[in-house]
């Protein structure tokens, strides 16, 4: 890993001693306090009053039994998380995630990157994230059901408008969030529509809000190649995963001129070299909620691949977006070789840090996921903000929306980044304008 300055390395062996196991907490909680050296030499004042210590401390951490009865009338028991993490800035707002591998450490490093995500939108919101270790994968709709409505029993006390406002996340799509809204009106006997996002247009969701990650790293990194005289028109593309995100990504990539040959999901991926049928693709994961492998069983010409990575694909612009840590040293190195000029993040954390390494050292592009995929987000924050004012916009209103805030956030971290003597390190860029940003706001309410 690079060096953490010395006068941050005791508090990163204290957040070390105090979340031993947590590895992508701790992994997330290093990257920041590599990028923040510079700021401390530069405005000491942000060393004092244990600020950094306080901002690597969750403010909520909440763990909770989630009971549920399966379709075969067998009692299942399950975890369930809420992390809130920091609200400087505004209600804790960050996603909820079911799947197997969920456990506190994951949650807390979302929420922790959350926190940065959510300061660079220049929107009114703090940094959390939930989720559960359930897995909705072969379940029914009364199953999910079930169990959203339990996991809801309980985190509803802990939820409110200006308090804490979840959205969906790997696992948690409108069907997830009606079935826990419903839950919430239902124990509160209010329709408290701002308290969750992601929700479905009928009952108060935003449009594009299903589009706006992958629409949104696709805008932050066209402007980014835009600042270095490229654009997407003519390139190749590979987007990781088959998800929302994914999706999303590889239409505006095809509607900004790009060509995206290959995306994936657990079990393995698919090359096009025709360029990925987004209508055939939609069918297949949103409306059938099948393996990718279905679509080489669909579509003439295309390979289905089990074995090696999606990033063995030689790419111009690569997208990782489906999960932390999947784009390894060694992946970085395969897409350096074969050309690669830029990659950005869809997902959260998704590339190692050698892999970060591997890329900024080769000269390639790199858009972080704290700054990339913040367009997921931002649109909640506009869903939250429709809501209070009993409004509903078009899908191009809210498009346009995005698009400025994306573009903002690029200009703003590239304008850091150039302020601290690195110039197209986008990484150091977002770390430090989301921290300094947070910071501000933890310093005007004193010590709390």
């Amino acid at each position: 890993m690079t060096t953490i300055d010395e006068k941050l390395q005791p508090i990163y062996a204290d957040v070390l001693r105090r979340n031993a196991g947590e590895t992508e907490f701790l992994q997330a909680v290093h990257e920041v306090l590599e990028s923040l050296g510079r700021v401390v030499t530069k405005r000491p004042e942000y060393a004092d009053n244990a600020l950094i210590e306080r901002i690597c401390e969750p403010e909520r951490q909440i763990i909770f039994r989630v009971p549920w009865v399966d379709d075969r009338g067998d009692v299942q028991i399950n975890r369930g998380f809420r992390v809130q993490f920091n609200s400087a800035l505004g209600p804790y707002k960050g996603g909820i995630r079911f799947h197997p591998s969920v456990n506190v450490g994951i949650i807390k490093f979302l929420g922790f990157e959350q926190t940065f995500k959510n300061a660079l939108t220049g929107m009114p919101i703090g940094g959390g994230k939930g989720g559960s270790d359930f897995n909705p994968r072969g379940r029914s709709d009364n199953e999910i059901m079930r169990f959203c409505q339990s996991f809801m029993t309980e985190l509803y006390r802990h939820l409110g408008e200006y308090t804490d406002v979840p959205a969906g996340d790997i696992g948690v799509g409108a069907r997830e969030i009606g079935y826990m809204f419903g839950q919430y009106k239902r124990i509160t006997n209010r329709y408290e529509a701002g308290v969750l996002t992601g929700k479905g247009l009928v009952y108060g969701g935003s449009r594009a809000r299903k589009e706006a990650t992958g629409y949104g790293a696709v805008y932050f990194v066209e402007r980014m190649l835009g600042a270095n005289k490229q654009a997407f028109a003519g390139k190749r593309a590979v987007v990781s995963g088959s998800g929302n995100v994914a999706v999303y990504t590889i239409e505006k990539i095809t509607e900004f001129g790009g060509k995206v040959i290959a995306c994936s999901d657990s079990n393995g991926y698919i090359v096009d070299e025709d360029g990925i049928d987004l209508e055939l693709l939609k069918d297949i994961k949103e409306v059938r909620r099948e393996r990718i492998s279905e679509y080489a069983r669909r579509k003439t010409g295309t390979h289905y691949i089990e074995q090696g990575s999606v990033w063995d694909v030689p790419c111009d612009v690569a997208m990782p977006s489906a999960t932390q840590n999947e784009l390894t040293g060694k992946d970085a190195a395969t897409l350096i070789r074969n050309g690669v000029i830029a990659v950005g993040e869809g997902a959260n954390m998704p590339s190692t840090p050698d892999a970060i390494r591997n890329f900024q050292e080769a000269g390639v592009l790199f858009a972080p996921g704290k700054a990339a995929n913040a367009g997921g987000v931002a649109t909640s924050a506009l869903e939250m903000q429709q809501n209070a004012s009993r409004d509903s916009w078009t899908f191009d209103q809210t498009e346009a929306r995005l698009a400025d805030i994306m573009r903002n956030i690029h200009d703003n971290c590239a304008a850091t980044a150039e302020e601290y003597g690195v110039p197209n390190d986008y990484v150091v860029g977002a770390n430090i304008a989301g921290f300094v940003r947070v910071a501000e706001a933890m310093n005007a309410f004193g010590v709390i």
